[in-house]
């Protein structure tokens, strides 16, 4: 469903977190009945998670352990996991700084 934005320009409706909402049902289903695989191409997951490729979401040994769960961790490329040989001391680091300061320092540190 499109909605305009502007003049002459449609965009698409997206949701986050706060739109949505799982309601429980008046009835119950056996477990055994119920399948919650999907694919992603030639992919199949066990649990229907995706994990946000956020540095503060997903690490490597986060998105190793989603894996082995049956999920899909996605590690951002760009971010302090693959900039840095130590990037769990430079994210620690960053979290001890002062408010005041910690939005700078990440900001140097990508």
């Amino acid at each position: 469903m499109e909605v305009e934005i502007g003049r002459g320009k449609k965009g698409r409706r997206a949701y986050g977190f706060d739109d949505i909402a799982i309601v429980p049902s008046r009835r119950t289903r056996d477990p055994d009945d119920i399948d919650i695989t999907w694919t992603l191409g030639p992919y199949r997951f066990e649990l229907p998670i995706v994990a946000a490729a956020m540095d503060g979401v997903v690490s490597p040994a986060m998105a190793a352990h989603m894996g082995a769960l049956g999920g899909l961790a996605v590690l951002n490329l760009e971010g302090v996991w693959t900039r840095y040989e130590d990037a769990a001391a430079e994210l620690a680091r960053i979290a001890e700084l002062p408010p005041e300061r910690a939005t700078a320092e990440m900001q140097r540190v990508y």
